[in-house]
């Protein structure tokens, strides 16, 4: 099994403003921990960071400084293509993330390949067929022999999240896995993501702008907003108690039968104009140092 700290990362991208550059920071001292059997999903509006972090840790893209260890249980470093292997990412988009001009079987067989995880072509069918059957889809030998356009959106996702699996990953990072798929289907995937990673004792960073889900399939919450945590903790406790005006405003945003009809009380609804000012230091040490009293309560 493998862990993951993430410690005081940094993101920075350089932009153009007429002939002038500027650096426009997308993630701000950013720490977490993915342990094994447990998911931690990240939260936030578009924009806030949430997909950099997930290209960052897949090593799509190069931190600006911050430390990312991974390591064995037995605290063994893992790094080069042990890391690539460990880590793998089930992106948002099925069918952008799947070559349209190669078959199923060629999806998963590569990296049963590159990794060294299966010989010859009889045994790299064989484990495919068995990589299919898992996230079920079956007959699976005839899966293996269509194409990305021959599957639904449900099925595509469940040929990546296959893929992901397929070299042995111990760490799955999700990036809105289900945010592209039809309501009616979302929640098969997401039951198979949790029934992968007690089967295989996963550790799962699952990225979403979604709370329900956020709740009901992750066992800790973290917040982010302009790139900052500013808010984390057990998920019951920051989606039933949140204590930032962010996250509040994220729990106002989502749908509620219970309000239905109802008129909320403007004195409980943040005001989104003066939030960019109360993650002003300040203000923003005292709510981050309020997260961290909730995190290890």
């Amino acid at each position: 099994m493998t862990s993951v700290e993430v410690a005081n990362l940094v993101k920075e991208f350089t932009v153009r403003k007429g002939l002038a550059r500027e650096k426009f920071r997308a993630v701000d001292q950013v720490s977490f921990t993915l342990v094994p059997g447990r998911t931690v999903a990240l939260v936030g509006e578009s924009g806030s960071g949430k997909s950099t972090i997930a290209r960052i840790l897949a090593r799509l893209e190069k931190p600006t400084s911050g430390q990312i260890n991974v390591a064995l249980d037995d605290g063994t470093p893992v790094g080069g293509s042990m890391y690539r292997r460990q880590v793998q990412m089930v992106f948002q988009d099925p069918f952008a993330s799947l070559n349209p001009f190669h078959s199923i079987e060629h999806h998963i067989a590569r990296p049963l390949q590159i990794h060294h995880r299966a010989k010859g072509a009889e045994q790299t069918h064989e484990r495919v067929v068995q990589m299919l059957e898992r996230v079920n889809l079956e007959p699976a030998a005839d899966f293996a022999q269509r194409r990305p356009h021959e599957l639904s959106g449900g099925q595509r996702q469940r040929v990546a999240i296959a893929r992901a699996l397929a070299p042995g990953a111990s760490v799955v990072i999700a990036d809105e896995p289900v945010s592209m798929l039809d309501v009616s289907i979302r929640l098969g995937v997401l039951n198979l993501l949790g029934r992968l990673q007690r089967e295989d004792h996963l550790a799962v960073l699952y990225i979403t702008h979604d709370l329900a889900t956020a709740r009901h399939f992750s066992d800790e919450i973290l917040v982010l907003y302009k790139g900052r945590i500013v808010e984390r903790g057990p998920a019951d406790d920051v989606i039933l108690d949140p204590h930032h005006d962010y996250t509040r405003l994220l729990a106002l945003a989502a749908p509620d039968p219970e309000r239905l009809g109802k008129v909320v009380s403007s004195e409980n609804v943040p005001d989104r104009s003066t939030l960019d000012n109360s993650i002003c230091y300040n203000h923003f040490t005292a709510s981050w140092e309020e997260a961290e009293v909730r995190a290890t309560a």
